[in-house]
């Protein structure tokens, strides 16, 4: 029904900054909230961002508060990841998402999943 595709992955260096894009195709008609996972070497995906649908409402993990920001523009069925002061545990596969919710909080009800881009962080 939906079709999530992140771009803007690279390698940066520590204190450094990095955009992330995710196009979403499909029934993008419907209003999802839209997030974004990560996961680490050696860990579990775990939640970075969030934002709904008319993007009044957005929530971050604790570990990126106040240096990553999450945005959306509707019209071009685009969120973004600006993610600014760069740390070597950034690195990390980020994953696009979607659900029929208000905002995503757990990722436990997320509908569909991108196929991840590649973050890596240099110290």
């Amino acid at each position: 029904q939906v079709q999530l595709v992140e771009s803007g992955g690279g390698l940066v260096q520590a204190g450094g900054s990095l955009g992330l894009s995710c196009a979403a195709s499909g029934r993008t008609f419907s209003r999802y909230a839209m997030g974004w996972f990560r996961q680490r070497p050696g860990k579990e995906r775990e939640f970075v961002a969030s934002i709904s649908w008319s993007g009044g409402t957005t929530r971050y993990a604790d570990s990126v508060k106040g240096r990553f920001t999450i945005s959306r523009d509707n019209a071009k069925n685009t969120i973004y990841l600006q993610m600014n002061s760069l740390k070597p545990e950034d690195t990390a596969v980020y994953y696009c998402s979607a659900e029929t919710a208000l905002i995503i909080s757990t990722g436990r009800n997320v509908d569909y999943w991108g196929q991840g881009t590649q973050v890596t962080v240099s110290s």
